[in-house]
């Protein structure tokens, strides 16, 4: 696991190696333990690496006895020790016992079709020095992630952008083609990135540069076929035995591992199966927040516990009363674009507790994904009951829905918020009720809010609905969120966050061969009865207690409306004043205005919409203005200053 890093001058000039360690300082978070390069003539890569696996022997950038293939990998690959075995018996010798080695000798003896054998999370990049070839890619869910720039001259790649930022002629510029996704979405979705001249290399891809022609790629793509001939039975036993599979096949490891556990089914599952594995206690990890009623409806920690109890884990939990104004900057810094989503801040922080004992954590990320477990997949289930109903029991319940008020940290609005959502999407094509759950803004609102035209022609849930070609109506979603929140929000999420405090976070439930499993199974199975993610929970159901398997759905993110309401009011209505907004000269003032009231007065649940806001205004002070985090963050506890001492 590191961080990696590396150019190619397609004009022929030598790379210079101050560049490459220039991009290496800023990203030292990724890979505290190591550092290395090469470099050959017009091409460098180069890497900053914690150690995991082959702890005094992984040393990067790695290389073949003829030293003419140099690799530098960020990840793990996971099912090397089959692929080491088996190039060691078509006479590759391997000088390290690193899971990376065998994408080298995979690579002399298959070509760029390795890729297509490898198991794990990874970004690389290998350069071929016989063929003057540089060759980089991405894992196919895209729990890695990779930029890039090019232009004219260079091509230049780095696992974050702010690696590229250190290179000359390279600054941090807004891009404004993608502002209208990223207010629709809460992110960008590759392959933009927020930032003019970067992009985000999508999943499943590779690029190759040869004599000055850059190519790119894919190698995989997520089965559409839907298998209807296996018994529910039948499914539940292969879904027990791949996630019992994938779990193992990712505990491998020379340092300390332990798990996340919010009490989930997912976290559950993926404890339930590393205790099966272990031969000692599994460290597990839970956290918590202070406060009054928004906090404790994020409190999962007596689930947690259950859990821990039944498996005898060594359970860590932590109470916290974050630091919010102060921790947003630094966020933000390291996330490298700015995202709506608030479990970026949980997730750091339970990061940060649980590195004080393990580098390598393993998460249940992925699973509602897989099986079902958004309320946005019974869209389809609740709008067909919806559709008997006379037309005008629909319109009266229309014109009351309109008038409801919203709040998702308030038990009973937030009740009201779900229902408000749902009727006013009920009667929708299926495509665009499923947009109206995901958005952070409607298409309206964000056409209101900027000043300028949004660009013409698809945007990318428009192009990611025409790629899904899925016939089942629940895996067609899954397939959409595969191309865009998956990879772009939540995993993007989860590797910066964790990599920002040297955490390795493994995610078992998204092993591509779990995937594609759960890819073929019908809906039907999924969610039977309208129960979300009916076939996990029955696969579970012999490892895990009932009040865990059918315990209501919370995510894993912060009551951030609570606080936009109280300790971030100051900071939310200066950072977006009308003269800060007209200075920016993005959006309209008076509709920034209208969303801060409408959230305030509980008329609407604008949390995710003013997170946007905000992290963007923070991200532009940090990047478009070049003020550190640490300068931000005092910033903004000056202006909080008031509502924080209330608070306390």
């Amino acid at each position: 696991m590191c961080g990696i890093h590396g150019l190619i001058h397609l004009d022929g000039r030598p790379v210079e190696p101050r560049l490459l360690s220039a991009m290496g300082n800023v990203t030292q978070h990724r890979g505290p333990d190591d550092e290395g390069m090469h470099i050959d003539g017009a091409a460098g890569i180069a890497m900053r690496r914690l150690s995991i696996i082959d702890l005094a022997g992984g040393h990067q950038p790695l290389s073949n006895a003829e030293r003419t293939l140099w690799l530098v990998c960020n990840g793990e690959i996971y099912n090397y020790r089959a692929l080491r075995t088996e190039l060691q018996a078509q006479g590759h010798r391997f000088a390290t016992a690193s899971d990376s080695e065998v994408l080298l000798h995979g690579y002399a003896q298959h070509g760029d079709a390795i890729v297509e054998r490898l198991n794990g999370m990874f970004d690389f990049a290998l350069w071929d020095a016989r063929q003057q070839r540089l060759l980089i890619g991405r894992d196919r869910i895209g729990v890695k992630p990779l930029y890039v720039a090019r232009d004219a001259r260079r091509l230049a790649f780095a696992t974050e952008a702010k690696a590229l930022l250190q290179l000359p002629g390279l600054r941090a510029e807004l891009d404004r083609e993608v502002l209208g996704d990223y207010l629709h979405l809460g992110y960008v979705p590759a392959p933009a990135s927020i930032f003019a001249g970067i992009r985000k290399l999508p999943p499943a891809t590779l690029l190759s540069v040869q004599h000055g022609q850059v190519k790119q790629w894919r190698y995989w793509q997520l089965p559409a076929h839907t298998d209807t001939t296996t018994t529910d039975v039948q499914w539940i036993e292969r879904v027990r035995a791949g996630i019992d599979r994938a779990v193992h096949r990712q505990m491998v490891s020379d340092v300390p591992i332990g798990a996340f556990l919010s009490g989930g089914v997912d976290s559950s599952a993926v404890v339930a199966a590393m205790a099966r594995h272990s031969s000692g206690p599994i460290k597990t990890y839970a956290i918590g927040f202070e406060g009054g009623a928004a906090e404790q409806l994020y409190n999962e920690l007596p689930y947690a516990r259950q859990v821990a109890q039944l498996f005898s884990t060594e359970h860590h939990e932590i109470v916290v009363r974050p630091d919010v104004v102060g921790l947003l900057p630094k966020l933000v810094w390291h996330m490298d674009e700015p995202i709506a989503d608030s479990a970026f801040i949980t997730t750091y922080l339970v990061s940060e507790f649980a590195r004080r004992d393990v580098k390598v954590i393993l998460s249940g990320v992925g699973g509602d994904e897989l099986f079902g477990g958004y309320r946005r997949y019974l869209g389809g289930h609740y709008a067909r009951r919806y559709g008997a109903l006379p037309g005008w029991a629909r319109r009266a319940a229309s014109v009351a829905a309109a008038r409801l008020p919203a709040d998702r940290h308030n038990k009973w609005l937030n009740v009201a918020r779900l229902a408000k959502g749902f009727i006013a999407s009920a009667e929708m094509a299926s495509d665009e009720r499923y947009r109206s759950y995901l958005q952070v803004m409607s298409r309206d609102t964000v056409a209101a809010l900027l000043l300028a035209e949004p660009p013409a022609g698809e945007d990318a849930l428009t192009k990611a609905f025409a790629m899904a070609q899925s016939g089942d109506e629940l895996n067609r979603l899954f397939a959409v969120d595969a191309e865009t929140q998956l990879p772009d929000d939540l995993l993007m999420l989860t590797d910066k966050m964790s990599m920002a405090v040297s955490l390795e976070c493994r995610v078992p439930l998204l092993d591509h061969e779990l995937v594609e499993l759960a890819a073929a199974i019908p809906t039907a199975a999924k969610l039977r009865g309208g129960r979300l993610k009916h076939l996990m929970k029955e696969a579970q159901a012999a490892a895990q207690p009932p009040d865990i398997l059918n315990r209501k759905k919370r995510g894993f993110g912060t009551p951030m409306g609570a606080w936009l309401k109280r300790e971030l009011a100051p900071v939310l209505r200066e950072l977006l004043s009308p003269a800060v907004v007209r200075g920016r000269g993005l959006f309209d003032p008076a509709v920034v205005a209208g969303l801060m009231a409408d959230h305030e007065a509980s008329r609407a649940d604008g949390t995710d919409a003013l997170l946007a806001l905000l992290n963007l205004e923070v991200w532009s002070r940090l990047y478009l203005d070049g003020r550190s985090h640490a300068a931000v963050a005092d910033e903004m506890h000056r202006l909080a200053s008031p509502a924080l001492k209330a608070a306390a």
